[in-house]
């Protein structure tokens, strides 16, 4: 009766142990099947200074598109890295950036102020200031981000820089890039990092609620950081290696000076 006793106890320690790190480790946790969750209401990234842009303009007649592609003469220049051109095929890929005050330079129609627009909102006012100048009656604007990149750091199986290509990528997103998290990695506090008006902001994401759905970080925006720190444990071990790493290389320099020591005194003799 007392073993089975004893053997009840482990049990109910091994199985309480194991609710504490499932709790850990499990996203979503107050998810229910066919929960109805609030999302951002926008996640189409915002255009922001200093972006570079692919920006192509066609038409029926390619040749009335073609100087919307050109590079001119004064942003050619070496002094001028705003604008560089490639040739991909028999279409000129036009990569432009965008200055510090937030305006674009295009050619023919000239500045645009594009800052806080989304590609789609650029795109319109592109072909309708080429179709009001009248140049072409049926212009297409294509707008694409030449190097949209987020960085994804800590508890992850890949850290890195990776490059975005599309809109509305999600923090899950960028973490399944980085192969997701570690044991180690805390889910409940997993830091964004966003630039806002010159100042960094810190905005903490709990993956284990669907609270997070809601969060103005859900949805990324270029150049974000996303941290995932190290569990206490994680943490205590790198303490440990380290002081142990600390104290072999001090043995060690102890034991090479001592070594010399004896080699000099016995040489004295």
């Amino acid at each position: 009766m007392k073993i089975s006793n004893v053997f009840i106890g482990i049990f109910a320690v091994v199985a309480l142990c194991s609710c504490n790190v499932q709790k850990r480790i499990v996203y979503l946790q107050d998810a229910k099947n066919q929960d109805m969750v609030t999302m951002v209401e926008n996640g189409q990234i915002r255009i922001k200074p200093l972006d570079k842009l692919k920006i192509i303009v066609s038409s029926k007649d390619p040749e009335l598109a073609a100087p919307f592609n050109m590079t001119s003469t004064y942003n050619s220049l070496a002094a001028d890295t705003r604008i560089t051109s490639s040739v991909n095929g028999e279409q000129s890929l036009q990569v432009r950036t965008v200055a510090p005050d937030g305006t674009l330079d295009m050619p023919i129609i000239g500045m645009i102020q594009c800052e806080g627009r989304t590609r789609s909102e650029l795109a319109k006012e592109i072909a309708d200031k080429i179709r009001e100048g009248g140049y072409i009656s049926d212009p297409s604007v294509n707008v694409q981000f030449a190097d949209m990149k987020i960085t994804v750091m800590g508890e992850v199986s890949r850290p890195g820089q990776y490059d975005i290509i599309h809109d509305e990528i999600t923090v899950l997103d960028a973490l399944a890039l980085a192969g997701d998290l570690t044991i180690y990695g805390v889910r409940s506090e997993v830091a964004v990092i966003r630039e806002v008006d010159g100042k960094s902001v810190v905005t903490y994401l709990d993956l284990r609620s669907k609270d997070m759905f809601s969060s103005p970080c859900y949805y990324l925006q270029q150049n974000d950081i996303v941290y995932v720190k190290p569990n206490r444990y994680k943490a205590a071990t790198a303490e440990i290696n380290q002081n142990r790493t600390f104290w072999l290389s001090l043995v060690s320099s102890l034991v090479s000076v001592s070594t010399l020591i004896i080699s000099i005194i016995s040489l004295t003799k």
